[in-house]
Parts: structure tokens; sequence; C-alpha cells
């Protein structure tokens, strides 16, 4: 049996025009904090209200200088570096490890079904340039975002205490705090 793929938001093409809304949403629309790279969270780099994108190339090499690397580890490594500020999607960083493995500063070899890649003399040298490329997202950020982000992920474990353990009226009056505190934050962006 068929089943008619539900749509969300004005007309058929979804609230943005883009095609079809499917689910809670299209990926990339929200995050757990609202807008997908905004100075909360989502993916840093690129467009308006998002945090400064690093340079991909010289963070990689950078930690390889430490030692042998698979992908996905180097892409972990970058976030906690960051303080959770920049995460590279893993769409920029296989295609930079290529490429860095096309102009010979790295090399890969398959280890446990993964590729670890590890640097080069050449590479080394290159890396020499910039020791801490992430150092410079983390400074654009700023303790402000820091402490929002932390102040952010509190706020969604308490909510989900509650929302596990409190009793119906304690869940809805909890929806309520977050409510009035959404609005109380526009009230801020209002007050200019």
């Amino acid at each position: 049996m068929h089943r008619q793929q539900e749509h969300f938001g004005p007309g058929p093409r979804g609230r943005h025009g883009h095609g079809p809304r499917r689910g809670r949403g299209r990926r990339g629309d929200f995050g757990p904090w609202g807008p997908v790279g905004g100075p909360l969270g989502g993916r840093p780099g690129g467009r308006r209200g998002r945090a400064r994108r690093g340079n991909v190339k010289a963070a990689l090499l950078a930690l390889l200088t430490d030692r042998p690397m698979h992908g996905y580890e180097m892409i972990s490594e970058l976030e906690n570096r960051t303080n959770g500020v920049w995460r590279p999607s893993p769409g920029s960083v296989y295609p930079t490890l290529q490429l860095l493995e096309d102009e010979g500063l790295v090399t890969s070899a398959e280890q446990s079904g993964k590729r670890l890649f590890t640097i080069t003399e050449q590479g080394t040298a290159e890396a020499a340039n910039d020791p801490e490329p992430w150092q410079a997202v983390a400074d654009a950020a700023g303790d402000t975002a820091l402490k929002a982000r932390e102040s952010v992920g509190q706020l969604a474990v308490a909510l989900k205490q509650v929302m596990a353990a409190g009793t119906e009226e304690q869940r809805a009056r909890a929806l309520d705090v977050v409510g009035d505190a959404r609005r109380k934050l526009y009230g801020i962006l209002a007050e200019d």
C-alpha cells in the first residue's frame, strides 16, 4: 500500500519552497536549538549568522602532525579543540583529505576497514606555517558564544529530565517556561 507523503508548511513545496517537508523537517533547517548555524549551534561556517569557517586544509595537516588519524577522528578532534564551535562536515573533510593525498602532503592506508591518514615530510613543512589554525575559529566565536552553548546544553538536560520524570502538569509548566524564555530572548532583539 502506498502511503501519501505528508507536507508541512504552506503549499506543496514546503515552508521554504524547496520541495516537500517530510517528518520533522528537512535536514539542515533546524538543529536542536533553532535555525542551524545560529550563534548557539549548528554547522559553523558559510551563510549569514554562522560562525567563521576554518581552514580545513591547514587544520587537517596540523592535526596530522600529532599522529596518524582517521577522517572521523579528525572531525571530532577539531570539534574538541574549538570547544564545539567548529565541526567541519564530512563533505568538506574527506575531499580535502583526497586533495592533500593528491598533492603528496598526506598518505593513507586501510586499517580495520578505515583509511588512516599520515602526514608526509612535505605536509609537515606546510603545516609549520599554521600550527593551530582552529584557534582562529575559536577566538572568533568569543567567550559569549561558548557560554551560550554550555547554557543551552544545561537547559536541554533540565527540560529532558522534566519531560521524562515529571507529571503532565509539570511537563506543561516546563514547556511554558521554555516558550516564555524564547519570547524574552526575541524581546531583547526587539529593544533596538
